[in-house]
């Protein structure tokens, strides 16, 4: 926590602190006392029990994500209330988890728009790599019916999930590409040269095009 402290960067803080999150610490630095650290499960419990977000998210990369139960993970989920920790957690840690489809399907139905963005991350992870099973127009009418007025964190999931949706299923792409486009969710969004704009159907057509370029 010491080093942690001197690592701590006003300019770093005032940067992150736009986007939601609450520390000052630069991600490289973090990442390389991470890589130090090494695997550390009883450290990572530790650190994330500080609250500290910086700890936290070293917490993520030195923990064993498999020696985490599936009630332990739903608890840390709901602690992680600050946007990279809560996507590092679900990303590097609770898609590594043997109980990820069990949470995926909980917190998909979770009334707290965080959680489910959570659980919309988790699907769209099975629509790129399992889609088997999942009801894709079904995600597809849920998806045109509520992603308008979604709060912020969880209108970002659902799109996420509609571009997904639309890129990796052909059969699916004209319904998904016409649903961005009537709901013009993130159409404005500011986008940096040579960046994809997250505007769901530029970014189905630029992946798509992508991958027939290949």
């Amino acid at each position: 926590m010491a080093e942690l402290a001197q690592l701590e960067d006003a300019r770093t803080r005032e940067v992150n602190e736009r986007h939601g999150d609450d520390h000052g610490v630069n991600l490289g630095k973090l990442r390389a006392l991470a890589k130090r650290l090494r695997t550390q499960q009883e450290l990572a419990r530790q650190l994330w029990q500080t609250g500290d977000s910086a700890a936290r998210l070293v917490a993520i990369l030195i923990c064993r994500p498999k020696a985490f139960g599936r009630d332990e993970l739903d608890a840390m989920l709901r602690e992680a209330r600050t946007p990279k920790v809560h996507d590092w957690l679900v990303n590097y840690v609770v898609k590594k988890s043997p109980n990820s489809e069990d949470l995926r399907v909980a917190w998909f139905a979770d009334p707290d728009p965080v959680v489910a963005s959570a659980g919309w991350a988790l699907t769209t992870e099975r629509v790129a790599k399992k889609p088997e099973g999942l009801d894709l127009s079904g995600l597809l009418d849920i998806i045109e019916a509520r992603m308008r007025d979604a709060p912020d964190r969880l209108q970002w999931a659902m799109n996420h999930c509609l571009a997904q949706i639309g890129i990796d299923h052909a059969g699916h792409r004209a319904r998904a590409i016409d649903i961005g486009e009537r709901l013009e969710v993130l159409k404005d969004y500011p986008t940096p040269p040579g960046c994809t704009s997250p505007f769901a159907p530029v970014w189905i057509t630029e992946m798509v095009r992508r991958q027939h370029d290949r």
